[in-house]
């Protein structure tokens, strides 16, 4: 018998009945009328009336006393969940272990305040002050004011604070950033650095008073599977803070131009995704299985359900190692125009090889401006590259459509030495390059 059954006994209907019990009904119920009237007199006291409601088998508080509950049986703590497949128990798992790794980023900026004035018009010739009469309705400036204007999301990649995130969301150089933790805490951020190809950049905490911040795991997107279960993390329409959603890698290699805020570019080389990616969401991360961050979220498609796309972690990477090491992200600079070859090209250019990086100057029919193949000056001229030269292998890599030569050069920083195997009319020849600074580079 449970603990509420014990408690109900007390009513049972197996007590032995009072003698006044086995009267007739109306008999009773006379009796309780009068009562009631002779308390309402004070013909009855109130120890009278509460004896007599104890012969009759039920209770009455005393009059002008409070009533009281019997304690309740405390109630167990609710079971802790059980997963219901072994892949909901992986999300579940890296939700709990890395949501508080990922931060809302605030953007507030100075802006303008306006206020409406009335006043005559001041540019009408008017020798008889007639429109003197007449109140115009002007607007003026009034000061400025401290206003949030956008939001975005990242995640920390190191305990003392520094976090990832999109260019875009952290580009104006005239707003102020501010972090906010999974535990609501706010902290002021500075921009480190701004990727100048990619749409990431690195902020760091500027005052956290000696605390250690939590941080995700780094994995590697360059052996990621279509079909693969993700998780996306972020401040959806920056407003819903650390909002988790599911889904899979539906797309590789995808090239997209990206547009918002008035500016718009190229981005390559992307993740798609099915897992909801909302405004907000832009620079939160795209966690496997395993709990290791493989992408950042950066952009979504317009009028579709749930097409998303993520840059590759191992973009991030090479940018966190730069600003740690040099203080920037710079990338490495070679200096040619070029086209990449396939079986297609190869047959229209009557080329003897059907892959590698064939530098020539095709630009021109597009931009109407001349273009030498080969830029003065650059790195690829000091090393001996002509027009018309075909780079089949750098370090030994071959060149192809889905490894080209600007992904290769990518994996590299200024000051490297790279080996090029280049093809020149029928012969093969071997040339070393110096890359160069793009960031140091008039083109």
């Amino acid at each position: 018998m449970s603990m509420y059954d014990l408690d109900s006994s007390k009513n049972s209907a197996h007590k032995p009945q009072t003698a006044i019990n086995k009267k007739n009904p109306l008999t009773i119920l006379f009796i309780i009328l009068a009562v009631i009237v002779g308390f309402g007199l004070g013909l009855v006291s109130s120890e009278q009336w509460q004896n007599l409601a104890k012969g009759l088998n039920f209770s009455i508080p005393e009059f002008g006393a409070s009533e009281t509950v019997a304690p309740q049986n405390e109630i167990k703590p609710k079971p802790e969940y059980t997963p219901q497949t072994t892949q909901e128990e992986a999300v579940v798992k890296v939700v709990q272990d890395y949501s508080p790794a990922v931060v809302s980023i605030i953007i507030t900026k100075n802006v303008p305040i306006y206020e409406r004035y009335y006043s005559a018009p001041s540019d009408i010739f008017d020798p008889f002050g007639f429109w003197q009469e007449f109140q115009m309705p002007q607007i003026r400036q009034k000061g400025t004011q401290e206003k949030e204007v956008g939001a975005g999301s990242g995640f920390i990649i190191s305990d003392d604070g520094m976090i990832i995130t999109n260019k875009h969301v952290v580009s104006d150089e005239n707003a102020q950033y501010t972090i906010i933790t999974a535990e609501d805490k706010k902290y002021p951020a500075k921009v480190l650095a701004l990727d100048p190809a990619q749409d990431l950049a690195i902020v760091k905490v500027t005052s956290q008073d000696g605390q250690k911040f939590p941080t995700v795991k780094l994995g590697d997107s360059s052996k990621l599977q279509i079909g693969q279960t993700v998780i996306a993390i972020g401040n959806a329409l920056g407003e819903f803070n650390n909002t988790v959603s599911v889904g899979v890698i539906s797309g590789l290699r995808r090239s997209i131009v990206a547009g918002g805020g008035g500016m718009s570019e190229t981005l390559e080389n992307l993740i798609q995704t099915d897992a909801a990616i909302n405004e907000g969401n832009s620079g939160g991360p795209l966690l496997n299985l395993k709990g290791e961050v493989i992408g950042v979220n950066t952009a979504m498609a317009s009028g579709a359900q749930n097409v998303g796309f993520v840059l590759p972690i191992n973009f991030a990477k090479r940018d966190i190692e730069q600003v740690k090491n040099l203080g920037k992200i710079s990338y490495p600079f070679l200096g040619i125009y070029y086209t990449v070859i396939n079986d297609e090209i190869q047959k229209e250019n009557n080329l003897p090889v059907n892959y590698g990086a064939w530098i020539n100057a095709n630009d021109n029919q597009q931009t109407g401006r001349e273009i030498d193949s080969v830029l003065d000056k650059s790195p690829a001229q000091r090393a001996g590259l002509k027009d018309q030269d075909i780079i089949l292998e750098l370090n030994g890599e071959k060149i192809t459509q889905s490894n080209t030569l600007s992904q290769m050069i990518s994996k590299y920083n200024p000051g490297d030495k790279i080996n090029l195997k280049v093809r020149r009319g029928d012969q093969e020849i071997n040339l070393e390059v110096t890359l160069g600074d793009r960031s140091q580079t008039q083109q």
